[in-house]
């Protein structure tokens, strides 16, 4: 029996890395990679596969099976999510059935409430927490364009069997993805969506890419308040976090593509739907929740709603 293991969502992340799973195992014997996508992203790779571009070349990766159909997709091994955090529930509705209950499910979003959610609608699997750091994003139905070379994967379980989690490691890292199975898996999600929260509550306030924000002074100095402001809320929860959690944060910003901008940002300037609920929202609800004052987050919550 094969290993199966689902992609949902092929956006920036699960795009990327999925193609990256695709590639690897495209002949395998013994593990197959099932890619979840609809309507004409479901055309675009079953015709001409998943497309990849990065600095300097591309790859055309073609999935075990690309499809939307639970039957057709069947039972999973593992499912890897990277769908928007407001698809959640209905993405899951949408293949329950292939959810066993020794499906392992691995949460990649933006967000740091995706496991409990998940976990609440399945409640007898196991469902990990995870993050990446990765500037990726759709070009088009089918391609993906990653910039610059910065690519990391963390997950992590408390109550996983540490077989499980050694056997997706040894999966990740035989497809070339740079991978990290942590033991404090709480705080390093929580580190990932400082980063994220931050940035894309700043960039889509301020209109600007990250080099608008690290470049002018009064841009970051909005940047460093929405630090300290969820810095606080994390501290209130009891998490564990690096004493200079917000001079790292700055540091990873500044090693990233300045030209570039948050997926929320981008999604604003389209006129799509943000994940503003999960990235900018769950702050100030957690602030009031903690009592920890978040006078900047709730001033860009106010104009972005």
């Amino acid at each position: 029996m094969k290993t199966r293991i689902g992609i949902l969502g092929l956006g920036g992340v699960g795009g990327y890395f999925g193609g990256l799973l695709a590639k690897a195992y495209f002949d395998s014997d013994t593990i197959e990679i099932v890619c979840i996508a609809r309507g004409e992203t479901q055309k675009a790779v079953a015709q001409n596969g998943l497309k990849i571009i990065l600095d300097e070349s591309e790859m055309t990766v073609f999935p075990n099976l690309v499809s939307n159909n639970p039957n057709e997709i069947g039972k999973l091994d593992y499912l890897i999510c990277a769908t928007k955090t407001y698809d959640i529930e209905s993405s899951f509705e949408s293949i329950k059935n292939c959810i066993a209950p020794n499906t392992i499910i691995l949460p990649l979003y933006n967000g740091v409430d995706a496991t409990e959610r998940i976990q609440i609608a399945f409640p007898e699997n196991v469902v990990l927490q995870g993050c990446v750091y990765i500037v990726s994003m759709i070009v088009a139905p089918g391609i993906i364009k990653k910039i610059g070379p910065y690519e990391k994967l963390f997950f992590g379980s408390k109550n996983a069997p540490v077989s499980k989690l050694k056997e997706l490691q040894s999966i990740f890292e035989n497809a070339s993805i740079e991978s990290y199975l942590v033991e404090n898996s709480e705080e390093t999600v929580w580190e990932k969506f400082i980063f994220i929260s931050a940035l894309a509550s700043a960039t889509s306030y301020l209109n600007q890419n990250i080099g608008g924000i690290l470049n002018n002074p009064e841009n970051k100095a909005v940047y460093i308040s929405l630090l300290n402001e969820i810095t606080a809320v994390a501290s209130a929860k009891g998490l564990a976090l690096p004493n200079d959690i917000v001079a790292q944060t700055i540091i990873k910003l500044e090693k990233s593509p300045q030209d570039a901008t948050s997926s929320m940002h981008r999604d604003l300037l389209a006129n799509r739907k943000t994940e503003v609920n999960s990235l900018t929202e769950y702050v100030v609800k957690e602030g009031l929740k903690y009592g920890v004052a978040t006078p900047i987050y709730k001033k860009i919550l106010e104009k972005l709603s």
